[in-house]
């Protein structure tokens, strides 16, 4: 068994994926306290376009004006509201791929040689999942780090309890 070794610094390297859905704006917080806990730490934020939904797009939507300048615009809207809850010492390292996302997160995290990974998890019946496969499910059988999965209901359940 591989010891850890302890000059090394446990989650330097940390990415948070984002969807830009509620679930994952809830598991954006525990990104951010790990890497507040831990000065020096590199945060990154990834947000993969499916290749399929990108294809869509380019040949339909190119009839509305500016429609490239637009859809970043709208993206980096997303991606301020991030930063805006970042300490005023840390960065955020932000990577936008078009591609499989299960994929895209696997092989971006080879290459910036990520130590942890969060992301939300979007509760999704049997079927679906059987149709459609579990993004957060693949990462974590395929990821060669550790993945802290959030999902949205544990917040709502902690919410409510904290109003009882």
């Amino acid at each position: 068994m591989e010891t850890v070794d302890p000059t090394k610094k446990t989650f330097a390297r940390i990415l948070f994926c984002t969807d830009f859905s509620e679930n994952a704006d809830f598991a954006f917080d525990f990104a951010l306290d790990a890497a507040t806990r831990r000065p020096g730490a590199d945060l990154y934020l990834l947000h993969v376009i499916p290749e399929s939904d990108a294809q869509f797009w380019k040949t339909y939507i190119y009839e509305v004006e500016d429609v490239d300048n637009k859809a970043k615009r709208d993206v980096d809207e997303r991606i301020a509201t991030y930063r805006s809850r970042l300490p005023e010492h840390m960065t955020l390292h932000v990577e936008i791929r078009i591609g499989k996302d299960s994929q895209e997160i696997l092989t971006f995290a080879r290459q910036k040689d990520i130590d942890l990974i969060v992301m939300g998890r979007q509760g999704r019946g049997s079927l679906q999942k059987a149709l459609f496969g579990n993004v957060a499910e693949r990462v974590v059988r395929k990821a060669d780090c550790a993945v802290l999965v959030v999902p949205l209901s544990y917040g709502r359940r902690r919410a409510a309890d904290h109003r009882d």
